[in-house]
């Protein structure tokens, strides 16, 4: 299909041209990811006071934290944001097959953190470190090891509702390889490429704040 063809067949009947639509979609997603912002700032904002009142609950829990698999995760997620960049770039370019490429290792970057999280959840599991009737903690200090169970709670929170919005951002990136696959994207056309690029990294950025503050700072205090 020629590509007047398809910029005609994309551009909805209320834009003027595709670029006032790529600048309504791009306004449209920022304005979604603020409000992501504010939905995860809660979460952060009730982990720092908590913080502050259990102390020493929240340094016992985070030595739980398998910080190698924290670390792996995270290299994981700076590559795919890599990886993410070059999608754009080379759907901008009109590039297909690169374009391809490059989606797909996005995609088996964060299918390779899902599977990273899921074996941390599964010692949690098995240390019965889930919160619930199961929850057990061997601990000393001068601490509530209940304390220790709302820190889990958090984590398991944080952790989950990440991990959930990599899997929505996982069916985005396939969702972006069966229209490339079509030759729906363009150098004139390439909207939905950039923008679920800034949703991933949104999700990138999230972890990068959630690693130091459940695996790295009461680390620290570990004598």
């Amino acid at each position: 299909m020629p590509d007047n063809q398809v910029a005609t067949q994309d551009l909805k009947h209320h834009f003027a041209d595709l670029e006032h639509q790529k600048a309504t979609s791009t306004f449209g997603m920022w304005i979604f990811l603020i409000t992501e912002i504010m939905f995860f700032g809660g979460a952060f904002a009730a982990y720092l006071v908590y913080r502050l009142y259990y102390f020493n609950a929240w340094v016992a829990g985070s030595q739980t934290m398998e910080i190698k698999l924290g670390a792996i995760n995270t290299v994981v997620l700076i590559c795919s944001s890599l990886t993410m960049v070059l999608s754009v770039h080379f759907a901008k370019l009109g590039k297909r097959k690169l374009t391809a490429i490059c989606l797909l290792l996005t995609l088996l970057l964060g299918c390779t953190f899902l599977g990273v999280k899921a074996v941390e959840y599964h010692g949690h599991w098995m240390h019965h470190e889930v919160p619930g009737p199961n929850f057990h903690f061997e601990h000393e200090g001068n601490y509530d090891p209940h304390q220790v169970m709302i820190f889990f709670s958090l984590y398991f929170a944080m952790t989950g509702l990440h991990a959930l919005h990599m899997i929505i951002g996982a069916g985005l990136l396939i969702w972006l390889l069966i229209f490339n696959a079509r030759g729906r994207f363009t150098p004139e056309y390439n909207t939905p490429v950039e923008m679920v690029g800034l949703y991933w990294h949104f999700v990138d950025l999230v972890w990068i704040y959630l690693f130091p503050l459940l695996y790295l700072i009461s680390h620290s205090h570990n004598g």
